[in-house]
């Protein structure tokens, strides 16, 4: 055991081969998964806006590209190019004459009906209208085109469009005109519109080619940007150009963009963070040695670095969400509940600054995400109850809004282009680290750890297994009360898991309740069934509720740390009573002492030892014919000292400095336990 005054780190301790290759390998491990994660779209991203200032870092050209007009500037040059635009379409002289012709045929015995004068006017005002052209549709004659050319005889002639007409407008023509007013009715009933038809085609493919040159001259670029160029400085204001030119820019970008890293960018990546996570490695070696030699511990603490660093990673590939929506608080608060804060704090630290390298906006992520942290774990200094999630995550929320909020203040001087989405994301990011309470348990399943709220919900006293105890072994269920409070009290002086021993100490005992009258603090009346058994028999009956109580807890599922505080209480330690009655009768014969040793192993770790102490002590001072400070004294340093002599300790991290402060709050709270009341006078009659 470390039985010296103070615990010193010892730089120069040498690592066994094991040693090197297991935190070798955890740190290959989590830098390959990380490394392969890593975003590759070296890409530039960022949000601007017309009319809004500038508030990212001055930004540089990485390489020349050309300025690109708006859509509605070009559209607006487009239009102006096309008022130079004449369709052309292809008159055919013909169709009129044969249309006319046809009229004429159809219709000369209504001549009756129609003064010959009328009906010359009529086939003239016909002859008129096919003059003038009557075209198929006003479809390509759109964007206010005034003009059109008239094709003839390999010959185009230039008209204006209000000459020419639809057959709907030609039939109009013919029956609005003036001379015919007196003869609609008829005309109503003439077929016109079959004497009415398209003499002007259009001729698509002559004009589109036409359209389509004068529309290539409209140039879609206004200038040239040359690599190294200022696009834009920090703190101006984002006008019509300076849009162009961002936008432009990242046109660009996105089109020279190659998915594929080039070997020196992966080289600096990997060397990046693998120098941040050996750093990591190096404190926990140096630091926190035991979480290595538990790989389960060490597990969960690389799992949760690489899950985090990993889902950064896909939100800035992938351009999904904004980064703040991903709750990173969440690494210190896991560590923190089943570890501590010091390591919490440097696994957040790691986490923050590895997905820092491949943020658009460092600085402000940096910030944010480590004030969020150190909230977290302050807030969480003792999980003692389900509410100090939703505290946690209100406070933390609150602490990362108002460092966004001041990032914000030093770079701005008013509130003008005051952004509220990234206040949402944080909002978004407090709800998801209190919804994050059930993974709790999914960590403790997964790695096997215990909680402060697993252990002070086993501590209830109406579960079945202490509820039990209290009923068939009343004075062992007492025990175990003033043994946790005892053992917790010297675990809260130590610096140790105060709700672990205090837990354990309440179930340390559960296998007496299997036989509770075999104990003495269950008997009553003078009855001891020990009487009836031979010394072997009764050391075997007392050794039994160490693995009745391990049985017993596997059976009602109770954590590891609970089942090895069971096992432990009693050490390699003997049934002492026995054990000494059996070799006082037997001086002469080789006793088997296995008969009367319990089955340990010894403590391994502070709260196994800070629980065989509390335990020792408080079953030995029930004993104790007055209780002076003295006789207090002297029973603390007797069982104790025996304790240490035994070699129980040695393979636990506690010193000689521990083991005195632990007498000294046993001392004090046996005292207290065991006052002397004063007596009462009686009154006189």
């Amino acid at each position: 055991m470390y039985l010296t005054t103070m615990i010193n780190v010892n730089f120069k301790t040498k690592l066994s081969w094991h040693e090197v290759a297991i935190r070798a390998a955890f740190v290959l491990i989590t830098v390959t998964c990380i490394v392969w994660f890593m975003p590759r779209d070296k890409r530039e991203e960022f949000k601007f806006e017309i009319n809004k200032v500038w508030n990212h870092p001055d930004l540089t050209a990485r390489a020349n590209f050309n300025v690109f007009k708006s859509q509605a500037t070009i559209e607006a040059e487009q239009r102006e190019v096309l008022k130079l635009y004449k369709p052309y379409y292809i008159y055919n002289e013909k169709t009129g004459k044969e249309r006319i012709n046809a009229f004429r045929k159809s219709y000369g015995l209504m001549a009756y009906a129609l003064q010959f004068n009328y009906l010359r006017t009529l086939t003239a005002v016909m002859d008129s209208i096919y003059r003038q052209g009557i075209i198929d549709t006003r479809d390509p004659l759109a964007n206010n085109i005034d003009t059109l050319r008239r094709v003839q005889a390999d010959h185009a002639t230039p008209i204006p469009v209000k000459n020419v007409v639809t057959p709907r407008e030609a039939y109009e023509r013919v029956v609005n005109h003036p001379q015919m007013s007196g003869y609609r009715e008829v005309l109503a009933k003439m077929n016109l519109n079959e004497y009415l038809v398209p003499n002007l085609t259009y001729d698509s493919r002559y004009s589109d080619s036409v359209r389509n040159y004068l529309l290539k001259g409209v140039a879609t670029s206004s200038g040239t940007v040359q690599a190294g160029e200022i696009i834009i400085r920090r703190g101006e204001r984002i006008d019509e150009t300076a849009f162009q030119k961002l936008t432009s820019y990242k046109q660009a970008m996105d089109r020279q963009h190659v998915a594929e890293h080039s070997p020196m960018n992966l080289i600096g990546e990997a060397i990046y963070v693998l120098l941040f996570i050996m750093g990591f490695t190096i404190f926990l070696g140096y630091y926190r040695k035991d979480y290595f030699d538990n790989i389960r511990s060490a597990c969960m603490i690389y799992v949760v670095l690489t899950i985090f660093t990993i889902l950064a990673s896909l939100l800035v590939s992938h351009s999904m969400l904004h980064v703040y929506i991903l709750p990173f608080a969440i690494v210190p608060v896991f560590i923190r509940v089943f570890m501590d804060s010091r390591t919490a704090l440097m696994a957040h630290i790691t986490v923050v600054m590895i997905c820092a390298c491949f943020m658009h906006f460092p600085l402000e992520f940096i910030s944010v995400e480590l004030a969020m942290g150190f909230t977290a774990i302050v807030m969480l200094h003792e999980l003692s109850s389900r509410s100090q999630f939703l505290w946690t995550a209100l406070v933390t929320t609150l602490i990362g809004m108002l460092i966004r909020l001041s990032v914000f203040l030093i770079r701005n001087q008013d509130m003008t282009y005051f952004d509220p989405w990234d206040y949402y994301y944080l909002l978004i990011c407090g709800v998801l680290i209190f919804c994050s309470y059930p993974l709790i348990y999914l960590i403790e399943k997964t790695f096997g750890f215990v909680s402060e709220i697993t252990l002070i919900e086993l501590s209830d006293t109406n579960k079945e297994l202490l509820r039990t105890m209290s009923e068939v072994a009343p004075g062992t269920f007492q025990h175990s009360i003033q043994v946790g409070n005892l053992a917790a009290e010297i675990a809260r002086k130590l610096g140790a898991n105060a709700q672990l021993v205090r837990t354990g100490a309440l179930y340390h005992d559960i296998g007496k309740t299997q036989n509770p009258i075999y104990y003495t603090e269950n008997q009553s009346g003078g009855l001891n069934p020990h009487d009836q058994l031979s010394y072997i028999e009764s050391a075997q009956m007392i050794i039994s509720h160490v693995t009745e109580g391990i049985r017993l807890a596997n059976k009602y599922h109770l954590p590891t740390q609970i089942r090895d505080l069971i096992a432990t209480h009693h050490g390699l330690g003997k049934a002492k009573y026995f054990y000494i009655k059996y070799k006082n009768e037997h001086p002469d014969e080789q006793v088997d002492e296995l008969l009367f040793t319990y089955p340990g192993p010894n403590p391994f770790t502070m709260e196994q030892a800070i629980l065989m102490m509390a335990d020792g002590v408080e079953a030995a001072s029930r004993s104790l014919p007055d209780y002076t400070e003295q006789s207090i004294r002297s029973l603390v340093d007797r069982i104790i000292d025996g304790m240490v002599d035994e070699g129980f300790f040695r393979e636990c991290p506690i010193t000689f400095r521990d083991i005195a402060y632990a007498k000294t709050v046993l001392i004090e709270k046996l005292k207290t336990i065991y006052h002397t009341r004063i007596s009462y006078p009686e009154e006189k009659k």
